[in-house]
């Protein structure tokens, strides 16, 4: 029997910026995380790229857009494009 929607848990978003859309229905989005270094405590920067569908084509190179997880698409595309936030200019 199915869960009711308030008992499943949320589902991870990420915000990051498309860097390759020349894939039909997919784009490169890399998400740039920053966090202390454990010893040195300097801040540094990770970035991350992930495969993520983008089914109406919208999202384009340099725009600004909201990831959220879903189930498996592909080999390597586990999420998918639910907001374009901005515009690259």
């Amino acid at each position: 029997m199915a869960e009711p929607q308030a008992a499943r848990a949320a589902r991870k978003t990420r915000v990051g910026m498309v860097v390759s859309d020349k894939m039909q229905k997919t784009v490169v989005v890399e998400v740039v995380t920053t966090g202390r270094h454990p010893l040195y405590r300097k801040i540094v920067r990770h970035s991350r790229r992930f495969k993520a569908h983008d089914e109406a084509g919208e999202a384009h190179l340099g725009d600004k857009v909201l990831i959220a997880e879903t189930r498996p698409l592909s080999r390597d595309k586990r999420w998918r494009v639910a907001q374009v936030l901005e515009r690259a200019r």
